[in-house]
Parts: C-alpha cells; structure tokens; sequence
C-alpha cells in the first residue's frame, strides 16, 4: 500500500458532558458521519472524566465547560499533567466570552458552540488532532482580547456578571435570544420550573425587573 492510499487512524474522542442524553447524541453523529473518528469513551462528571482520560488517553477530549462538580477547566487541571499530549476541545452551549478565555487559560486546545453542525464537529475534532486552534467564528476574537496587550481589549471579568452561577448565564443567554422557558429547559436538558428559579435568581441578582431590561442587560455585557 503506497503512502498516498494509506488512510490514517481515527482519532480517538472522549466525550465530556453532564447530560447523557447529549453525549449518546454526540457520539451517535460522530459514529454515523465519519470514519476518522472512533468515541472510545465518555463521562459525566469531573471525577469521571479524570479518571477515563487517565485510562484510556485519548487523542481528543470533547470537553462541556459548565458540570455541577467544577467544569471542563477543573478537568483539565487534573488531567494535563498526567496526560500531558491529550488534546482537549471545549463543546459548550456558553459562548460567554469569560467562559472561553477560562478554558483557553486552563488549557484547551479550541472551543465550538453545541449549535455547530455534526459535519462542522467533525473537521474540529479532527483539526486540534492535527495540532491546529480552532474556535466558533466570532469566539475567537475574545481571545485574541484577552491574549493582546493593547487598549480596548475585551476585559476577562465583570463584577456584576460574576454575581450569576455558570447555568443562570446560560439561563439568561438563551432568555435575552427570545426563547421561551419551555424551549430553554428543552436546550438546557432542566425542567421549566428549574428555568423559572434562575430567571427569578438573576432578576434579583441584578436588580432588573423584566427580561427586556435582562435582554439589554445581557447584550451590554456580550452574552447574547
């Protein structure tokens, strides 16, 4: 077999998300769309991940930035030490541009919105295999902010938004696009009773009194 017809070895993928109705529809995408890429294992939490990265070192980590025990950037503290040539790529539905800079610091290779296409996912996974950056279009202009040493670069934290808890931003991000309650549960795999109580959080958190002042409040500070 000549070296132009040599197909090279999937990459083999971790998936890292909270949700595991996400994962299986992640891994089943992934399975269905393409040959370079094998899913050879998946968890749910920060324990989890650590502990099956550790195990069976993949090439690439599909990596959700927001879990209940720490997050994709408390995985990536644990893991890169002991795995230091495991790639990771933040999948997030959070394109917050604090939540990219802290996943970037702590390690990450990329990071994509989970409104990318499977086809899109696909080439992502399998560029940061190859040793390239690769980021959701305008994601990658936080970064670039965060990295330059330049006037008006984006500042990496607000103290009014760093009084909300990681899932009341997702929350009021997916509020101020329009979605009703019943479809940000639905995006966000929690009841609309759930949706309810971080709505409340975050109107009394910033003193707003509706989710048009939330709209204007969350577009203000680039969360929409």
């Amino acid at each position: 077999m000549t070296e132009q017809t040599k197909s090279r070895q999937p990459v083999r993928v971790f998936l890292v998300d909270d949700h595991s109705m996400f994962r299986a529809g992640v891994r089943a995408e992934l399975d269905t769309i393409t040959d370079d890429i094998e899913v050879i294992g998946e968890a749910g939490t920060v324990g989890e991940a650590v502990a099956g990265i550790g195990h069976l070192k993949p090439d690439v980590v599909l990596l959700d930035v927001h879990m209940p025990d720490g997050g994709g950037a408390e995985v990536l503290r644990q893991s890169r030490k002991a795995t230091p040539d495991v790639v990771f790529l933040a999948l997030s539905v959070s394109d917050a541009a604090e939540d990219v800079i802290a996943v970037i610091r702590a390690g990450a290779r990329g990071y994509v919105t989970k409104t990318i296409s499977s086809q899109e996912l696909a080439k992502a996974v399998v560029r940061v295999a190859d040793g390239d950056a690769v980021f959701s279009p305008r994601l990658a202009g936080f970064v670039l902010d965060a990295f330059a040493d330049r006037p008006g670069a984006a500042p990496i934290s607000d103290p009014e938004l760093d009084l909300l808890t990681p899932r009341e931003r997702d929350v009021l991000r997916l509020l101020a696009r329009g979605y009703a309650y019943k479809e940000i549960a639905a995006e966000l795999f929690i009841s609309v009773k759930t949706v309810e109580t971080h709505v409340s959080s975050v109107l009394r958190k910033t003193q707003l009194s509706n989710r048009y002042e939330l709209s204007r409040w969350a577009s203000d500070r680039r969360l929409v």
